[in-house]
Parts: structure tokens; C-alpha cells; sequence
């Protein structure tokens, strides 16, 4: 029999009882429908979950602060505990499998952005240049990020600097001023411990000039509101700054530089994470990672999917059965035909193809119309879902301004879902196809239709 033949042969059958053949297709509709539904729902909600958080920072960056939290296994708050953080440990720390970037952090309260007359308070942020591209920091509006040639640049977060007021008079009185940082005279002013810092009077004030600036784009996180610099940078001009200070007073300050705040590690993949965090635990020092906090979301997620898979494999099991049911029924209906076929010297690997091909095309047409039936419903859930989601994810869109997704389709899964719908035709049209070249022909020509 040749190819256009068993096309022509299965088509013209399962149009013949068109209604039987139609609800046997939506059967496979149904269950093609909750299968993608309930894999685009548990990837949209992960993606969301994961873009949430992300606001906080990058997802396979590890923080070891200078002071921790002790809990209980129950997470009940016991104390506080602080850490040595040093150079010695940042080594230690690169030497850990898996671990790409790692960078001390010092983070410095104590000083003022000057612009003439006007003052602003400003925190900056001082860490290893190559820590800006492992860390995922936001692109820049203009500027460059520091590199080998040259570290001095000075990078603003898409919120800063805060308003500047004429000498420094904070109060709602004092009259502010707009900064174009590409335009503007910028300079920094150490204070030191909230100004408790002396300074030798035979020494003149130091002032960092600020000349090489870039600006972050707003990013809707605590990127926004810090002033970043490279550690080598900002060390020197701290340096400077101390050397203006009298002797009792610079050893204190000095001890900023030799006692880090938190250490900051970068690793190679979301999935060892973990993994870094016993080892760091091992070492004795307690870390923290965004992961800890997105766990639980995908777990909650992981719970949901289980249950949509649950239903959409029982959707196509029922389908399954209903396929094999019409394809009995339609042996029984066709078994003249069945005869005829064989006396007529048609083998018994077409007729078994021939029926195949038939549960085939149901799955097929299925499949198809299934996958149809998921974008819209992808798109009808993203659209009015929020009431529903947004509860079981926590906040959804309302935590933070990003717009959550609750089901993405990738390119992948209409194919697994058409793949999965064949597949049941198939496996459901076998024992049937089977029956079918085992009806003798003699028998065959005897039945009555």
C-alpha cells in the first residue's frame, strides 16, 4: 500500500464519524492543555520569583558579613556573633571549588559629597574592580566601569547623589541644588567615625576630587542608592585622608582597611551554591545567598506543578482510553472491510499501519489544537491571573515594580506537548492495530455490517 493510499485510507475513516472522532481529539485537547499549562506555569512563576529577587542582587553571589545572625534550628533568633574578615580569608576563599570572583567590601558611612558651596551625604561602596561584572551590577546610562588602566572612576547609582544643601544646612529651610554629574564639580570629604576624627592642624584638609564619573541605570534595588568604587582606589585616597588625622586618632581609622565589613563571593553556577555555603560553614563562618530566600518560593511552585501535572496525566490517560475505545469500535465496525483488505492481498503490515496511522492523526490533531488552546490560555492567564498568582506567589507583582509573569511557553514545550500527544495516540492505537491483522478473513467476509 503505498504512502498516499494509507493517508487518503485514515483520513477519509476518522471523518466518517465525525462526532466520535471529535471528542476523542478533545480528549487529547484537554490533556496536551494541562500538561503545558502546568509546565509554563512552574516556569513562569520560577522566572518570576527569580527576577524578584534578583532586585537584591545576583543569584549565585554568597555574602559573608563581618556581623551574623545565631539561630536556633527552629530559626529563632540567639545572638549575634561577629567574624574576622581579612585578606588571609578572602584567599581562603579562592581557593574553594566552584567560586569565580571573590571581593572584600568596605562600606563607608562617615563622609560628604561637595559641589561648591553645596553638601550631600553619599555612601560609598569600595570593592575589587572585576567584582562589577561578576556581580551583575547594572549597565551604565554613561561612564565606564573602573578598569586595569584606569580604577578612578567613580560610579552613581540611578538614585544618587541625594539633594545638596547650601552648607550643609539639612533642615527643609536650606536651599538645594540639581547636580548634572557630567557637568558638575564633584569632590569627597572624609569625616571619619561621624567627624570624631581629629585632624592634625599642621596638615591640610584632604579632599578627593571626583573627575572620572559614571551613572548606573535604575535598576529597582539597593544598587540605587550607593556610590561604588574600586577597593585599590578607594584605599589609597582613604590612605590620604588618614595621613591628615593625628597619630592616635589614624591607627583607629586605618582599621577600616584591615577589617572588612563582608566578603563577597561570585560562583560559577546557581546549582553549587549550596554546596559553597557548607563548605564556608565548614570554615566556621556563617554566610548568606538570595538563594536561601528563592528556595522556598520554588518549592511552593515545585507543589503547584506536581498537582496541574497531576490532573493533566490523568487528563491523558482518560484520553488514552478513549482513543483505544474508538479504535475498537472501529474494528468492529470495519471488520467486512478488514476482510475485504486481506482478501485482496493487502499484508498485514499495512492494515496494522493503517490503524496506527489513525490513532496517530487523533494524538496529532490534538497535539495541535492543544498547543493553540495553551497560548491563549498562557496569555489569558498572564492577562487576569494576578488574583489567583500573585497570592501563591507571595506578593507576585506587588513585590518590588517588576511585572510578574505567571506562565511562559518556551520553544521547547509545544513540541513536548504535540511530541506527548502522538505518543498516547500511538501506544493507545497498538493493541487495537494488533487486533485488527488478527481477524481471520474468512470470518471477516461472514460479518454483517
Amino acid at each position: 500500500m503505498r504512502i498516499s493510499d494509507l493517508l487518503t485510507m485514515g483520513l477519509r475513516n476518522l471523518f466518517r464519524r465525525k462526532v466520535r472522532t471529535i471528542l476523542t481529539v478533545l480528549g487529547v485537547v484537554i490533556g496536551c492543555l494541562f500538561i503545558i499549562i502546568t509546565i509554563s506555569i512552574g516556569y513562569g512563576m520560577d522566572k518570576s520569583f527569580e527576577t524578584q529577587v534578583k532586585e537584591y542582587g545576583s543569584l549565585t553571589a554568597i555574602t559573608v558579613r563581618k556581623w551574623s545572625y545565631i539561630t536556633d534550628d527552629e530559626g529563632n533568633w540567639l545572638g549575634e556573633k561577629t567574624q574576622k574578615l581579612d585578606r588571609k580569608l578572602v584567599e581562603q576563599f579562592k581557593a574553594l571549588d566552584h567560586v569565580k570572583t571573590v571581593t572584600p567590601v568596605i562600606s563607608y558611612y562617615d563622609g560628604n559629597l561637595i559641589s561648591g558651596k553645596y553638601i550631600s551625604y553619599a555612601n560609598i561602596i569600595a570593592m575589587d574592580m572585576e567584582a562589577f561584572s561578576a556581580f551583575e551590577f547594572p549597565d551604565l546610562t554613561f561612564g565606564e566601569y573602573p578598569t586595569v588602566e584606569d580604577n578612578s572612576t567613580v560610579i552613581f547609582g540611578y538614585n544618587m547623589p541625594e539633594p545638596f544643601y547650601e552648607g550643609g544646612r539639612w533642615d527643609r529651610m536650606g536651599k538645594t541644588k540639581e547636580i548634572d554629574l557630567e557637568r558638575d564639580r564633584l569632590a569627597y570629604k572624609f569625616s571619619g567615625e561621624y567627624g570624631q576624627y581629629r585632624r592634625n592642624e599642621r596638615k591640610k584638609e584632604f579632599v578627593l576630587p571626583i573627575t572620572n564619573i559614571a551613572k548606573m541605570e535604575e535598576s529597582k534595588s539597593y544598587y540605587d542608592y550607593n556610590i561604588y568604587m574600586d577597593l585599590d582606589y578607594f584605599e589609597k585616597a582613604y590612605r590620604k585622608y588618614c595621613d591628615t588625622l593625628v597619630v592616635e586618632d589614624r591607627k583607629k581609622a586605618l582599621k577600616l582597611l584591615d577589617d572588612y565589613q563582608e566578603i563577597q563571593l561570585n560562583v560559577d553556577n546557581i546549582d553549587n551554591v549550596e554546596e559553597v555555603q557548607d563548605k564556608i560553614s565548614e570554615m566556621g563562618f556563617q554566610s548568606e545567598s538570595l538563594i536561601q530566600f528563592l528556595q522556598p518560593t520554588i518549592e511552593a511552585s515545585k507543589t503547584l506543578q506536581l498537582i496541574f501535572f497531576f490532573l493533566g496525566a490523568v487528563s491523558m490517560f482518560v484520553s488514552a482510553i478513549s482513543i483505544a475505545n474508538t479504535m475498537v469500535m472501529s474494528i468492529y465496525e470495519r471488520t467486512k472491510e478488514i476482510g475485504i483488505m486481506k482478501v485482496l492481498g493487502c499484508i498485514v503490515k499495512d492494515i496494522r499501519l493503517l490503524f496506527l496511522f489513525e490513532a496517530g492523526m487523533i494524538g496529532f490533531m490534538g497535539g495541535v489544537i492543544g498547543v493553540g488552546f495553551s497560548y491563549l490560555a498562557s496569555f489569558l492567564i498572564n492577562k487576569y491571573g494576578q488574583p489567583l498568582f500573585g497570592a501563591l506567589m507571595t506578593g507576585g507583582a506587588a513585590m518590588g515594580d517588576i511585572e510578574a509573569t505567571y506562565s511562559i511557553i518556551p520553544i521547547y514545550l509545544p513540541l513536548l506537548g504535540l511530541g506527548i500527544s502522538i505518543i498516547v495516540g500511538l501506544l493507545s492505537g497498538y493493541f487495537p492495530a494488533r487486533r485488527a491483522t488478527k481477524i481471520s478473513a474468512i470470518e471477516a467476509m461472514r460479518t454483517e455490517n
